[in-house]
């Protein structure tokens, strides 16, 4: 089948083409410079600030599902057969303001009003979901959008109060659902699409199968899924990322699936994606998940990204490492299967060769008699990056530790395996004692660097500590040892 040489996706309640799309156009640049619709601020560029905010609806095997997305950092190229909502897309009946505009002036949510309509977007995109959220979720749902001048007091009283103003129901997203629906299948031919302007390009592989083809043809291509951290190479650092291949609209790669033998998650699922079925199979996750982040990230970005990109800052990997997960990669027609750890070589290189991608991580199913942690230590609680990530997989049977997987992040070059403090556990009783016999071996497992996050100390320090949290919370307490907030 002959390749499409354009995008098409609709904006707001217009219809989309164009083929003049480089490989680090962002949906920011194309809604501000070339359609005008500067309701939309950059803040940050770095999709920290949700200043930028927009809705992003796509079709999934559910049917229509609308996200709050940073548009700083969104490729423009990953919108075909998407429907982008803006600021200027809201109203109320007779054209009054929307209920979440109306309910942000009367609880005077706003101030300067730089991120007012980020924030709105992201109230908007609750509303429709939940009409009634409490604080938590509001706050959740607020974690990607900052503002200096409310206190976030009068949004979430705004929040609370949206439903007064009007019903998801009567929205024009629910109730052009359908028609919506229709436009972009029929945007949807399963073709190749291949964009140029000049000498950049840009690759919308057609399935699986294309994009194992196109890597072979092009094995130096830049794979992007949700560019969450490639979005930062192109505003930031001004790279050229071309030729780029783009995986985020391929349903394939975004499928979990919960089976007896365990989760298989594809390397283009959104942390959003995931979120339901890993943390059923592992609950411990919940809060773990909450931290990572805000929610225009965890739409964006993908479980198997935060993997290839072979960071050891990034979150997921220690939890994976120490849940026992494979991956699986594919070149061409062939696979490969390996644990997890093995696939982190050393700072900055991974086992994958050119023309090799991920294609799927797969977790054992939910063991008896297993004490499970994850812990996330950050400056700020919310929306920052990890000084140390540790992740804990306990085998306990009659008050004696039978095996112990422990996994850390932030400590060394790669996420890595605790072996010595794993093997000072192992055949010791669960108390408090031995776990904290088995920290004082960290210092042979890792040689934390010093940099703006935290001291090599502090690291070491702070991961000692993380052994006898462990212990404390599953030591039946009649006081918690902190309060849960998820």
């Amino acid at each position: 089948m002959q390749p499409r040489s354009e995008i098409r996706f609709l904006l707001n309640d217009t219809e989309v083409t164009t083929g003049a799309v480089g490989a680090g156009d962002t949906l920011l640049d194309m809604l501000r410079l070339e359609r005008r619709l500067t309701g939309t601020k950059e803040g940050c560029a770095e999709g920290d600030c949700g200043a930028c905010t927009v809705l992003v609806g796509r079709l999934s095997e559910t049917g229509l599902r609308y996200e709050p997305v940073n548009a700083c950092i969104r490729l423009a190229a990953s919108l075909d057969a998407c429907h982008v909502v803006t600021i200027e897309h809201l109203s109320g009946p007779g054209g009054r303001l929307h209920p979440v505009q109306q309910a942000m002036v009367e609880h005077h949510g706003s101030q300067c009003g730089f991120c007012t309509p980020g924030i709105v977007m992201s109230l908007y995109a609750l509303w429709m979901q939940n009409a009634d959220p409490d604080e938590t979720e509001i706050e959740t749902a607020l974690q990607g959008n900052l503002c200096r001048c409310t206190g976030y007091a009068p949004i979430i009283r705004a929040a609370r109060a949206v439903t007064r103003y009007g019903s998801p129901a009567e929205d024009a997203l629910s109730r052009e659902r359908a028609a919506v629906t229709a436009r972009l299948t029929a945007l949807r031919d399963g073709r190749r699409v291949e964009l140029r302007k000049g000498d950049s390009r840009a690759i919308l592989p057609a399935d699986i199968d294309d994009l194992a083809r196109v890597l072979t043809a092009h094995p130096q291509a830049t794979l992007v899924a949700g560019a969450t951290d490639v979005g930062l190479w192109v505003t930031k650092f001004l790279k050229d990322i071309s030729p780029v291949v783009l995986l985020g609209h391929l349903d394939a790669l975004r499928r979990v699936e919960h089976g007896p033998k365990g989760l298989r998650i594809g390397a283009g699922a959104s942390y959003s994606d995931s979120d339901a079925a890993l943390c059923d199979a592992y609950p411990h996750l919940r809060e773990f998940w909450s931290r990572i982040a805000g929610w225009q990230v965890r739409n964006m970005g993908t479980i198997g990204g935060n993997i290839a990109n072979g960071s050891p800052i990034g979150d997921m990997p220690p939890v994976l490492i120490a849940l026992g997960a494979e991956i699986v990669l594919r070149h061409g027609e062939s696979r490969r299967r390996l644990p997890i750890e093995d696939f982190f070589i050393e700072y900055g290189r991974q086992d994958i060769v050119p023309g090799e991608f991920l294609e799927e991580i797969r977790l054992p199913a939910p063991q008896p008699d297993r004490i499970h942690a994850a812990y996330k230590i950050s400056k700020r609680r919310d929306e920052d990056i990890s000084s140390v990530c540790a992740a804990f997989n306990l085998h306990v049977e009659a008050g004696r530790i039978v095996t112990a997987r422990i996994a850390m992040g932030g400590m060394a070059g790669t996420p890595k395996r605790a072996a010595a403090a794993e093997a000072a556990l192992q055949g010791q009783p669960w108390s408090e004692a031995a776990l904290v016999a088995a920290a004082e071996r960290l210092g042979e497992d890792f040689t934390p660097l010093t940099d703006w996050r935290a001291s090599a100390e502090y690291r070491l320090s702070v991961a000692r500590n993380l052994f006898r949290r462990v212990f404390l919370e599953h030591a039946g307490l009649a006081e918690p040892v902190r309060l849960a907030r998820a």
